[in-house]
Protein backbone atom coordinates (compact mmCIF):
# COMPACT_ATOMS: atom_id res chain seq x y z
CA UNK A 1 0.00 0.00 0.00
CA UNK A 2 1.51 3.11 -0.69
CA UNK A 3 2.16 6.41 1.42
CA UNK A 4 -0.75 8.77 1.56
CA UNK A 5 -2.44 11.81 3.60
CA UNK A 6 -5.72 9.93 5.44
CA UNK A 7 -8.76 11.69 5.13
CA UNK A 8 -9.73 14.34 7.89
CA UNK A 9 -12.32 11.99 8.93
CA UNK A 10 -10.10 9.13 9.86
CA UNK A 11 -7.84 11.74 11.63
CA UNK A 12 -10.37 12.85 13.58
CA UNK A 13 -11.45 9.36 14.63
CA UNK A 14 -7.28 8.27 15.30
CA UNK A 15 -7.68 11.68 17.40
CA UNK A 16 -10.57 10.46 19.16
CA UNK A 17 -9.09 7.12 20.21
CA UNK A 18 -6.70 8.66 21.99
CA UNK A 19 -8.47 11.63 23.57
CA UNK A 20 -11.67 9.93 24.01
CA UNK A 21 -10.87 6.17 26.14
CA UNK A 22 -14.79 6.21 27.30
CA UNK A 23 -17.99 8.17 28.39
CA UNK A 24 -16.18 9.57 31.08
CA UNK A 25 -12.79 10.70 28.64
CA UNK A 26 -16.00 13.08 27.11
CA UNK A 27 -17.45 14.17 30.77
CA UNK A 28 -13.68 15.13 31.94
CA UNK A 29 -12.13 17.32 28.28
CA UNK A 30 -16.39 19.08 28.35
CA UNK A 31 -16.36 19.76 32.34
CA UNK A 32 -12.32 21.13 31.92
CA UNK A 33 -13.55 23.47 28.66
CA UNK A 34 -16.66 24.70 31.33
CA UNK A 35 -13.98 25.42 34.33
CA UNK A 36 -11.49 27.52 31.57
CA UNK A 37 -14.68 29.33 30.23
CA UNK A 38 -14.95 30.83 34.08
CA UNK A 39 -18.47 28.91 34.69
CA UNK A 40 -19.33 28.83 38.27
CA UNK A 41 -21.94 26.45 37.91
CA UNK A 42 -22.00 23.22 36.11
CA UNK A 43 -24.72 20.81 35.39
CA UNK A 44 -24.03 17.40 34.12
CA UNK A 45 -27.09 15.17 32.70
CA UNK A 46 -26.45 11.26 32.23
CA UNK A 47 -28.61 8.51 29.86
CA UNK A 48 -27.28 4.88 30.00
CA UNK A 49 -23.94 5.22 31.15
CA UNK A 50 -23.01 8.27 28.80
CA UNK A 51 -23.45 6.26 25.71
CA UNK A 52 -27.27 7.48 25.32
CA UNK A 53 -26.26 11.03 26.38
CA UNK A 54 -24.04 13.28 27.72
CA UNK A 55 -25.16 17.36 28.56
CA UNK A 56 -23.21 19.63 29.96
CA UNK A 57 -24.27 23.31 30.35
CA UNK A 58 -22.69 26.35 32.20
CA UNK A 59 -22.23 29.45 33.04
CA UNK A 60 -19.48 30.62 31.54
CA UNK A 61 -18.59 33.26 29.06
CA UNK A 62 -19.98 31.45 26.18
CA UNK A 63 -19.20 31.93 22.52
CA UNK A 64 -20.34 34.43 19.64
CA UNK A 65 -22.08 32.14 16.51
CA UNK A 66 -19.37 33.42 14.02
CA UNK A 67 -16.57 30.85 16.73
CA UNK A 68 -19.27 27.86 17.27
CA UNK A 69 -18.10 26.43 14.04
CA UNK A 70 -14.06 27.21 14.29
CA UNK A 71 -14.61 25.83 18.09
CA UNK A 72 -15.41 22.55 15.85
CA UNK A 73 -12.28 22.47 13.77
CA UNK A 74 -8.78 20.95 14.77
CA UNK A 75 -6.25 22.74 16.76
CA UNK A 76 -8.69 25.62 17.38
CA UNK A 77 -8.29 26.84 20.95
CA UNK A 78 -8.55 30.47 22.91
CA UNK A 79 -6.27 29.81 25.31
CA UNK A 80 -2.55 29.75 23.30
CA UNK A 81 -1.55 31.44 20.95
CA UNK A 82 2.55 31.07 21.05
CA UNK A 83 4.96 28.28 22.24
CA UNK A 84 5.58 30.51 24.74
CA UNK A 85 2.12 30.47 25.98
CA UNK A 86 2.43 26.11 25.78
CA UNK A 87 5.52 26.71 27.61
CA UNK A 88 3.51 28.37 30.76
CA UNK A 89 -0.15 26.42 30.58
CA UNK A 90 -2.62 27.97 32.92
CA UNK A 91 -5.66 26.01 31.62
CA UNK A 92 -6.92 23.12 31.50
CA UNK A 93 -7.11 22.75 28.02
CA UNK A 94 -5.28 23.83 25.32
CA UNK A 95 -4.59 21.80 22.26
CA UNK A 96 -8.19 21.88 20.14
CA UNK A 97 -8.91 18.67 20.02
CA UNK A 98 -11.53 17.37 22.60
CA UNK A 99 -14.37 18.64 20.29
CA UNK A 100 -13.72 17.67 17.18
CA UNK A 101 -12.30 14.43 17.98
CA UNK A 102 -15.90 13.43 20.58
CA UNK A 103 -17.64 15.15 17.25
CA UNK A 104 -16.40 12.51 14.89
CA UNK A 105 -17.89 9.73 16.76
CA UNK A 106 -20.78 11.34 17.77
CA UNK A 107 -24.05 13.22 17.83
CA UNK A 108 -23.12 16.39 19.07
CA UNK A 109 -25.21 19.58 19.70
CA UNK A 110 -23.26 22.89 20.75
CA UNK A 111 -25.46 25.74 21.66
CA UNK A 112 -23.64 28.85 23.09
CA UNK A 113 -24.53 32.86 24.27
CA UNK A 114 -21.90 35.41 25.28
CA UNK A 115 -22.25 36.33 28.85
CA UNK A 116 -22.81 40.28 28.91
CA UNK A 117 -22.94 41.17 25.25
CA UNK A 118 -26.08 41.97 22.55
CA UNK A 119 -25.25 38.76 21.10
CA UNK A 120 -27.96 36.24 21.23
CA UNK A 121 -27.48 32.16 21.38
CA UNK A 122 -26.81 30.01 18.35
CA UNK A 123 -26.46 26.32 17.95
CA UNK A 124 -24.45 24.45 16.10
CA UNK A 125 -24.35 20.71 15.20
CA UNK A 126 -22.02 17.67 14.31
CA UNK A 127 -23.17 13.80 13.27
CA UNK A 128 -20.19 11.63 12.60
CA UNK A 129 -17.60 14.32 11.63
CA UNK A 130 -20.12 16.63 9.25
CA UNK A 131 -20.90 19.58 10.90
CA UNK A 132 -24.37 21.67 9.75
CA UNK A 133 -25.10 24.89 9.41
CA UNK A 134 -25.30 27.70 12.25
CA UNK A 135 -28.67 28.73 13.28
CA UNK A 136 -30.66 30.71 15.95
CA UNK A 137 -31.43 28.66 18.98
CA UNK A 138 -32.95 29.91 22.67
CA UNK A 139 -30.37 29.68 25.24
CA UNK A 140 -29.10 31.56 28.11
CA UNK A 141 -25.84 33.23 28.74
CA UNK A 142 -23.01 29.76 28.76
CA UNK A 143 -22.67 26.92 26.85
CA UNK A 144 -24.46 24.11 26.27
CA UNK A 145 -23.11 20.93 24.78
CA UNK A 146 -25.04 17.18 23.89
CA UNK A 147 -23.31 14.28 22.84
CA UNK A 148 -25.78 10.96 21.94
CA UNK A 149 -25.12 7.92 20.84
CA UNK A 150 -21.34 8.02 21.21
CA UNK A 151 -19.67 5.68 19.28
CA UNK A 152 -22.50 4.95 17.02
CA UNK A 153 -20.09 5.02 14.10
CA UNK A 154 -17.44 3.31 15.11
CA UNK A 155 -18.42 -0.32 16.12
CA UNK A 156 -15.05 -1.47 17.39
CA UNK A 157 -15.28 1.24 20.06
CA UNK A 158 -18.50 0.52 21.07
CA UNK A 159 -18.20 -3.31 21.56
CA UNK A 160 -15.83 -2.25 24.32
CA UNK A 161 -17.77 -0.40 25.93
CA UNK A 162 -18.64 -1.76 29.55
CA UNK A 163 -22.28 -2.18 31.10
CA UNK A 164 -23.86 1.34 32.09
CA UNK A 165 -23.35 0.70 35.85
CA UNK A 166 -19.37 0.69 35.09
CA UNK A 167 -19.30 3.57 33.07
CA UNK A 168 -21.35 5.59 35.09
CA UNK A 169 -19.08 4.62 38.28
CA UNK A 170 -16.17 6.49 36.24
CA UNK A 171 -17.85 9.29 35.14
CA UNK A 172 -18.93 9.66 38.57
CA UNK A 173 -15.35 9.33 39.42
CA UNK A 174 -14.24 11.70 37.14
CA UNK A 175 -16.51 14.62 38.31
CA UNK A 176 -15.79 13.59 42.06
CA UNK A 177 -12.01 14.82 41.10
CA UNK A 178 -13.16 18.03 39.04
CA UNK A 179 -15.20 18.95 41.87
CA UNK A 180 -12.42 18.62 44.43
CA UNK A 181 -10.46 20.52 42.13
CA UNK A 182 -12.82 23.48 42.20
CA UNK A 183 -14.49 24.56 45.62
CA UNK A 184 -16.04 27.66 44.44
CA UNK A 185 -17.72 26.02 41.29
CA UNK A 186 -21.29 24.19 41.84
CA UNK A 187 -21.45 21.31 40.61
CA UNK A 188 -24.28 18.86 39.39
CA UNK A 189 -24.42 15.60 38.09
CA UNK A 190 -27.47 13.15 37.24
CA UNK A 191 -28.38 9.65 35.63
CA UNK A 192 -31.32 9.68 34.31
CA UNK A 193 -34.02 10.96 37.15
CA UNK A 194 -31.53 10.73 39.41
CA UNK A 195 -29.52 13.03 41.71
CA UNK A 196 -25.97 11.67 42.36
CA UNK A 197 -23.76 14.79 43.05
CA UNK A 198 -25.07 17.91 44.27
CA UNK A 199 -22.44 20.47 45.42
CA UNK A 200 -22.93 24.06 45.82
CA UNK A 201 -20.07 26.56 45.34
CA UNK A 202 -18.36 26.88 48.93
CA UNK A 203 -15.99 29.27 50.51
CA UNK A 204 -12.64 27.92 52.37
CA UNK A 205 -14.78 27.91 55.40
CA UNK A 206 -17.02 25.73 53.41
CA UNK A 207 -14.67 23.23 51.97
CA UNK A 208 -15.95 20.34 54.61
CA UNK A 209 -19.25 19.92 53.01
CA UNK A 210 -17.52 19.52 49.71
CA UNK A 211 -14.93 16.97 51.05
CA UNK A 212 -17.71 15.11 52.86
CA UNK A 213 -20.08 14.99 49.82
CA UNK A 214 -17.27 12.92 47.60
CA UNK A 215 -15.22 11.28 50.37
CA UNK A 216 -17.51 10.64 53.19
CA UNK A 217 -18.58 12.75 56.27
CA UNK A 218 -15.87 9.94 58.15
CA UNK A 219 -12.83 11.73 56.00
CA UNK A 220 -11.84 15.07 57.74
CA UNK A 221 -11.85 13.71 61.46
CA UNK A 222 -9.70 11.42 60.40
CA UNK A 223 -7.39 13.36 57.94
CA UNK A 224 -4.85 15.92 58.86
CA UNK A 225 -4.83 19.38 57.42
CA UNK A 226 -1.24 19.61 55.54
CA UNK A 227 0.52 23.12 54.50
CA UNK A 228 3.73 23.82 53.28
CA UNK A 229 5.89 26.39 50.87
CA UNK A 230 9.57 25.97 49.41
CA UNK A 231 10.01 28.54 47.56
CA UNK A 232 7.85 29.14 44.72
CA UNK A 233 6.22 25.31 45.43
CA UNK A 234 3.41 24.97 47.50
CA UNK A 235 1.67 21.38 48.96
CA UNK A 236 -2.11 21.87 50.70
CA UNK A 237 -4.93 19.36 51.57
CA UNK A 238 -5.25 16.48 53.04
CA UNK A 239 -3.71 13.12 54.63
CA UNK A 240 -6.27 10.37 56.55
CA UNK A 241 -4.38 9.37 59.45
CA UNK A 242 -3.00 5.55 58.99
CA UNK A 243 -5.80 4.21 60.64
CA UNK A 244 -8.25 5.44 58.39
CA UNK A 245 -6.28 3.60 54.88
CA UNK A 246 -7.93 2.17 52.77
CA UNK A 247 -8.12 -2.07 50.55
CA UNK A 248 -7.83 -0.07 47.48
CA UNK A 249 -6.47 3.57 46.17
CA UNK A 250 -9.83 4.72 45.24
CA UNK A 251 -9.78 8.05 47.68
CA UNK A 252 -6.69 9.76 46.34
CA UNK A 253 -6.89 13.29 44.49
CA UNK A 254 -3.47 15.12 43.36
CA UNK A 255 -4.13 18.53 41.77
CA UNK A 256 -1.21 19.97 40.14
CA UNK A 257 -1.84 23.53 39.20
CA UNK A 258 -5.44 22.71 39.91
CA UNK A 259 -5.11 19.92 37.13
CA UNK A 260 -6.21 16.67 38.18
CA UNK A 261 -3.63 14.35 37.52
CA UNK A 262 -2.30 10.13 38.32
CA UNK A 263 1.69 10.89 38.45
CA UNK A 264 3.68 7.84 39.48
CA UNK A 265 6.37 10.36 41.09
CA UNK A 266 3.83 11.93 43.12
CA UNK A 267 2.18 8.56 44.35
CA UNK A 268 5.64 7.09 45.01
CA UNK A 269 6.41 10.14 47.46
CA UNK A 270 3.60 9.70 49.49
CA UNK A 271 3.95 5.86 49.66
CA UNK A 272 7.02 6.64 50.94
CA UNK A 273 5.95 8.79 53.44
CA UNK A 274 3.52 6.58 54.60
CA UNK A 275 6.06 3.66 54.68
CA UNK A 276 6.82 3.62 58.55
CA UNK A 277 3.14 3.59 59.50
CA UNK A 278 0.90 2.00 56.83
CA UNK A 279 0.19 -1.50 56.90
CA UNK A 280 1.34 -3.84 54.26
CA UNK A 281 -1.18 -3.76 51.43
CA UNK A 282 -3.22 -1.13 52.70
CA UNK A 283 -3.82 2.54 50.89
CA UNK A 284 -3.35 5.92 52.31
CA UNK A 285 -6.61 8.35 51.55
CA UNK A 286 -5.54 12.14 50.38
CA UNK A 287 -6.49 15.18 48.54
CA UNK A 288 -3.18 17.20 48.13
CA UNK A 289 -3.17 20.33 45.87
CA UNK A 290 0.60 21.30 44.76
CA UNK A 291 0.94 24.54 43.08
CA UNK A 292 3.92 26.01 41.16
CA UNK A 293 5.59 28.14 38.52
CA UNK A 294 3.39 26.81 35.23
CA UNK A 295 7.05 26.85 33.22
CA UNK A 296 8.26 24.46 35.84
CA UNK A 297 5.85 21.57 35.04
CA UNK A 298 5.13 20.29 30.91
CA UNK A 299 1.37 19.26 30.99
CA UNK A 300 1.71 18.78 27.33
CA UNK A 301 2.71 15.19 27.94
CA UNK A 302 -0.06 12.93 27.74
CA UNK A 303 -3.17 12.54 25.39
CA UNK A 304 -5.30 12.96 28.29
CA UNK A 305 -3.62 15.12 30.16
CA UNK A 306 -3.17 12.83 33.13
CA UNK A 307 0.59 12.49 33.86
CA UNK A 308 2.64 15.81 33.60
CA UNK A 309 6.86 16.44 33.86
CA UNK A 310 8.33 18.31 36.36
CA UNK A 311 11.29 20.29 35.04
CA UNK A 312 13.13 19.11 38.67
CA UNK A 313 11.37 15.86 39.55
CA UNK A 314 14.02 15.06 42.57
CA UNK A 315 13.19 18.17 44.42
CA UNK A 316 9.35 18.24 43.97
CA UNK A 317 9.31 14.68 44.93
CA UNK A 318 11.42 15.32 47.87
CA UNK A 319 9.72 18.23 49.14
CA UNK A 320 6.24 16.10 48.75
CA UNK A 321 8.05 13.58 50.85
CA UNK A 322 9.49 15.77 53.55
CA UNK A 323 5.84 18.17 53.47
CA UNK A 324 3.71 14.42 54.29
CA UNK A 325 6.24 12.60 57.07
CA UNK A 326 6.65 15.58 59.09
CA UNK A 327 2.64 15.78 59.04
CA UNK A 328 2.46 12.41 59.73
CA UNK A 329 4.93 12.41 62.30
CA UNK A 330 2.55 14.19 64.89
CA UNK A 331 0.58 10.78 64.96
CA UNK A 332 1.18 9.70 68.67
CA UNK A 333 -0.34 9.41 71.33
CA UNK A 334 -0.35 12.94 73.18
CA UNK A 335 -1.37 14.43 69.91
CA UNK A 336 -4.40 11.89 69.68
CA UNK A 337 -5.54 12.70 73.24
CA UNK A 338 -5.30 16.32 72.35
CA UNK A 339 -7.46 16.15 69.57
CA UNK A 340 -10.24 14.08 70.70
CA UNK A 341 -10.29 15.92 74.80
CA UNK A 342 -13.07 17.91 75.42
CA UNK A 343 -11.48 19.98 78.15
CA UNK A 344 -8.53 22.57 76.71
CA UNK A 345 -5.18 20.83 75.96
CA UNK A 346 -3.02 19.65 78.98
CA UNK A 347 0.24 20.71 79.63
CA UNK A 348 2.71 17.50 79.77
CA UNK A 349 2.47 15.57 82.70
CA UNK A 350 5.93 14.38 83.49
CA UNK A 351 9.64 16.28 83.82
CA UNK A 352 11.57 13.52 82.37
CA UNK A 353 12.42 12.40 78.97
CA UNK A 354 13.27 8.94 77.69
CA UNK A 355 17.17 8.64 77.46
CA UNK A 356 18.94 6.43 74.79
CA UNK A 357 18.85 2.95 74.94
CA UNK A 358 22.59 1.22 74.63
CA UNK A 359 22.10 -1.70 72.37
CA UNK A 360 25.04 -1.58 70.86
CA UNK A 361 25.40 -5.22 71.79
CA UNK A 362 22.57 -6.94 69.78
CA UNK A 363 22.80 -9.67 72.48
CA UNK A 364 22.21 -8.20 75.39
CA UNK A 365 18.80 -7.90 77.16
CA UNK A 366 16.83 -5.01 75.06
CA UNK A 367 14.70 -4.50 78.04
CA UNK A 368 16.03 -1.70 80.12
CA UNK A 369 13.32 0.81 79.94
CA UNK A 370 13.01 1.01 83.72
CA UNK A 371 16.06 2.21 83.91
CA UNK A 372 15.95 4.51 81.34
CA UNK A 373 13.11 6.79 82.36
CA UNK A 374 14.52 9.49 84.87
CA UNK A 375 12.31 11.68 87.29
CA UNK A 376 9.35 8.93 86.78
CA UNK A 377 7.29 10.60 89.14
CA UNK A 378 5.28 13.60 88.01
CA UNK A 379 3.86 16.11 89.68
CA UNK A 380 0.13 15.72 88.68
CA UNK A 381 -1.89 12.68 88.51
CA UNK A 382 -0.40 10.16 86.23
CA UNK A 383 -4.30 9.38 85.35
CA UNK A 384 -4.29 12.38 82.91
CA UNK A 385 -1.52 11.32 81.06
CA UNK A 386 -3.08 10.33 77.48
CA UNK A 387 -2.01 6.47 77.88
CA UNK A 388 -2.73 6.23 81.72
CA UNK A 389 -1.39 4.42 84.61
CA UNK A 390 -0.58 0.42 83.93
CA UNK A 391 -2.75 -1.90 85.59
CA UNK A 392 -1.73 -5.45 84.51
CA UNK A 393 -0.44 -7.71 81.09
CA UNK A 394 -2.53 -9.79 79.23
CA UNK A 395 -1.59 -12.92 78.04
CA UNK A 396 2.29 -11.71 78.06
CA UNK A 397 1.01 -9.41 74.75
CA UNK A 398 -0.89 -6.37 75.83
CA UNK A 399 -0.47 -4.16 78.77
CA UNK A 400 -3.80 -2.97 80.24
CA UNK A 401 -3.38 0.54 81.26
CA UNK A 402 -6.31 3.13 82.59
CA UNK A 403 -6.51 6.75 81.41
CA UNK A 404 -9.06 9.44 82.64
CA UNK A 405 -11.41 8.41 79.71
CA UNK A 406 -11.12 4.86 80.32
CA UNK A 407 -9.39 1.21 79.34
CA UNK A 408 -6.12 1.83 77.35
CA UNK A 409 -4.69 -1.30 75.47
CA UNK A 410 -1.19 -1.30 74.26
CA UNK A 411 0.38 -3.80 72.13
CA UNK A 412 4.27 -4.07 73.60
CA UNK A 413 6.07 -5.49 70.84
CA UNK A 414 4.25 -3.31 68.66
CA UNK A 415 4.90 -0.17 70.81
CA UNK A 416 8.42 -1.03 71.94
CA UNK A 417 9.45 -1.18 68.04
CA UNK A 418 8.40 2.16 67.54
CA UNK A 419 9.71 3.49 70.78
CA UNK A 420 13.58 1.79 69.54
CA UNK A 421 13.15 2.96 65.83
CA UNK A 422 12.77 6.25 66.45
CA UNK A 423 15.44 6.29 68.91
CA UNK A 424 17.73 4.72 66.12
CA UNK A 425 16.66 7.14 63.51
CA UNK A 426 17.71 9.91 65.83
CA UNK A 427 20.73 8.60 67.20
CA UNK A 428 21.95 8.24 62.90
CA UNK A 429 20.57 11.80 62.56
CA UNK A 430 22.94 13.34 65.01
CA UNK A 431 26.25 10.93 65.03
CA UNK A 432 25.93 9.06 61.85
CA UNK A 433 26.24 5.21 60.98
CA UNK A 434 29.11 3.48 62.84
CA UNK A 435 30.15 0.41 61.23
CA UNK A 436 31.92 -2.61 61.52
CA UNK A 437 34.66 -4.75 59.10
CA UNK A 438 33.07 -8.79 59.22
CA UNK A 439 35.81 -11.08 60.15
CA UNK A 440 34.60 -12.84 57.41
CA UNK A 441 32.51 -11.72 54.28
CA UNK A 442 29.20 -12.57 53.72
CA UNK A 443 28.22 -13.67 50.48
CA UNK A 444 24.54 -13.34 49.13
CA UNK A 445 23.22 -15.07 46.29
CA UNK A 446 20.99 -12.35 43.82
CA UNK A 447 19.49 -11.77 40.87
CA UNK A 448 21.80 -10.50 38.29
CA UNK A 449 19.22 -6.90 37.69
CA UNK A 450 19.59 -6.65 41.85
CA UNK A 451 23.20 -6.83 41.48
CA UNK A 452 23.65 -4.29 38.73
CA UNK A 453 21.21 -1.85 40.88
CA UNK A 454 23.18 -2.32 44.02
CA UNK A 455 26.60 -1.56 41.98
CA UNK A 456 25.12 1.39 40.33
CA UNK A 457 23.95 2.71 43.89
CA UNK A 458 26.95 1.14 45.90
CA UNK A 459 27.63 5.35 46.99
CA UNK A 460 24.35 5.06 48.61
CA UNK A 461 25.33 1.89 50.64
CA UNK A 462 28.41 3.31 51.64
CA UNK A 463 26.79 5.98 53.59
CA UNK A 464 24.55 3.76 54.97
CA UNK A 465 27.81 1.88 56.89
CA UNK A 466 28.17 -1.26 53.96
CA UNK A 467 31.19 -2.12 51.90
CA UNK A 468 29.86 -4.27 49.28
CA UNK A 469 32.17 -6.31 46.35
CA UNK A 470 30.51 -8.56 43.24
CA UNK A 471 31.92 -11.99 43.46
CA UNK A 472 30.12 -12.74 40.02
CA UNK A 473 27.03 -12.30 38.09
CA UNK A 474 24.74 -13.09 40.45
CA UNK A 475 26.80 -13.22 43.96
CA UNK A 476 27.35 -9.84 46.34
CA UNK A 477 30.39 -10.13 49.26
CA UNK A 478 29.29 -8.28 52.35
CA UNK A 479 32.45 -6.99 53.97
CA UNK A 480 31.52 -4.25 56.17
CA UNK A 481 28.24 -3.25 58.29
CA UNK A 482 26.76 -0.67 60.48
CA UNK A 483 27.51 -1.81 64.06
CA UNK A 484 24.11 -2.21 65.04
CA UNK A 485 23.69 -4.63 62.94
CA UNK A 486 26.89 -6.65 64.14
CA UNK A 487 25.90 -10.38 64.94
CA UNK A 488 22.54 -10.47 63.37
CA UNK A 489 21.35 -11.88 60.02
CA UNK A 490 22.88 -9.77 57.70
CA UNK A 491 21.99 -11.63 54.78
CA UNK A 492 18.29 -11.41 55.70
CA UNK A 493 18.62 -8.00 56.17
CA UNK A 494 20.44 -6.71 53.18
CA UNK A 495 18.17 -8.86 50.69
CA UNK A 496 15.19 -7.57 52.29
CA UNK A 497 16.39 -4.01 51.60
CA UNK A 498 17.83 -4.88 48.07
CA UNK A 499 13.75 -5.80 47.07
CA UNK A 500 12.39 -3.30 49.47
CA UNK A 501 14.83 -0.78 47.09
CA UNK A 502 14.28 -2.15 43.92
CA UNK A 503 9.89 -1.54 44.48
CA UNK A 504 10.96 2.12 44.93
CA UNK A 505 12.04 2.44 41.23
CA UNK A 506 15.15 4.49 41.92
CA UNK A 507 13.09 7.35 43.27
CA UNK A 508 13.95 5.94 46.88
CA UNK A 509 15.32 8.54 49.63
CA UNK A 510 19.44 7.69 50.20
CA UNK A 511 18.33 7.17 54.01
CA UNK A 512 15.25 4.78 52.68
CA UNK A 513 18.02 1.78 53.08
CA UNK A 514 19.37 3.52 56.36
CA UNK A 515 16.01 3.67 58.00
CA UNK A 516 15.09 0.09 56.54
CA UNK A 517 18.11 -1.20 58.49
CA UNK A 518 16.73 0.41 61.51
CA UNK A 519 13.71 -0.67 61.13
CA UNK A 520 14.93 -4.44 61.11
CA UNK A 521 17.29 -3.97 63.99
CA UNK A 522 14.33 -2.47 66.32
CA UNK A 523 12.13 -5.22 65.41
CA UNK A 524 14.72 -7.60 66.06
CA UNK A 525 15.54 -6.40 69.67
CA UNK A 526 12.22 -4.98 70.92
CA UNK A 527 10.20 -7.11 73.41
CA UNK A 528 8.46 -9.97 72.36
CA UNK A 529 5.39 -11.79 73.24
CA UNK A 530 5.00 -13.62 76.32
CA UNK A 531 7.86 -11.38 78.56
CA UNK A 532 6.56 -10.42 81.89
CA UNK A 533 7.42 -7.24 82.58
CA UNK A 534 7.03 -5.12 86.07
CA UNK A 535 4.25 -2.26 86.64
CA UNK A 536 7.48 -0.04 86.67
CA UNK A 537 8.55 -1.43 82.77
CA UNK A 538 4.98 -0.83 81.72
CA UNK A 539 4.49 2.60 82.70
CA UNK A 540 7.99 3.44 81.68
CA UNK A 541 6.88 2.28 77.44
CA UNK A 542 3.74 4.55 78.25
CA UNK A 543 5.80 7.57 79.02
CA UNK A 544 7.58 6.71 76.19
CA UNK A 545 5.17 6.08 73.70
CA UNK A 546 3.84 9.57 74.55
CA UNK A 547 6.86 11.53 73.81
CA UNK A 548 7.49 9.38 70.35
CA UNK A 549 6.99 10.25 67.28
CA UNK A 550 4.60 8.00 65.18
CA UNK A 551 3.88 6.08 67.88
CA UNK A 552 0.47 5.31 67.18
CA UNK A 553 2.23 2.23 64.35
CA UNK A 554 4.74 0.31 64.53
CA UNK A 555 7.28 0.42 61.88
CA UNK A 556 5.14 -2.15 59.74
CA UNK A 557 1.28 0.68 60.07
CA UNK A 558 0.16 -1.97 63.15
CA UNK A 559 -1.80 -0.16 65.22
CA UNK A 560 0.04 -0.35 68.99
CA UNK A 561 -2.39 1.15 71.18
CA UNK A 562 -6.61 1.35 71.48
CA UNK A 563 -8.67 3.11 73.83
CA UNK A 564 -12.23 2.04 75.29
CA UNK A 565 -13.63 4.74 76.45
CA UNK A 566 -16.10 5.14 79.76
CA UNK A 567 -19.30 5.24 77.79
CA UNK A 568 -18.88 2.46 75.77
CA UNK A 569 -17.96 0.08 78.51
CA UNK A 570 -20.96 0.96 80.03
CA UNK A 571 -22.54 0.52 76.47
CA UNK A 572 -21.45 -2.67 76.44
CA UNK A 573 -22.53 -3.65 80.20
CA UNK A 574 -26.06 -1.66 79.55
CA UNK A 575 -25.41 0.98 81.91
CA UNK A 576 -27.46 3.65 82.60
CA UNK A 577 -30.45 2.51 80.73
Amino acid sequence: MPIRVLADELIDQIAAGEVIERPASVVKELVENALDAQAERIDIDIERGGIGLIRVRDDGVGMSAEELPIALARHATSKIASLADLAAVTTLGFRGEALPSIGSVSRLRLLSRPRGGEDRAAEVGVDGGRVTLVRPAPHPPGTSIEIRDLFFNVPARRKFVRSEATEFGHIARAVERLALSRFDVSFRLRHGERRVLDAPAVNAAGEAARLAAVLGAEFLPSALALRSLAGPIGLSGWVALPTASRAQADQQFWFVNGRSVRDRLLSNAVRLAYRDVLYHGRHAVYVLYLTLDPRLVDVNAHPSKLEVRFRDSRQIHDFVFRAIEQALAGTSPRASAAATADAPERPPQFAGRAQPLDFADGRRDPWILAGSVRDQAPSASAALQPLGTALAQLHGIYILSQSEEGLILVDMHAAHERVLYEQFKADQAAHGIASQHLLEPVVIEVKSHELDAVLEDRSSWERAGFELDALGPTRLAVRRVPALLAGGDVAAAVGAVIRDLELDAGVHHLDGAVDKFLGTLACRTSIHAHRRLTLPEMNALLRQMETTERANQCNHGRPTWARLTLSQLDHLFLRGR
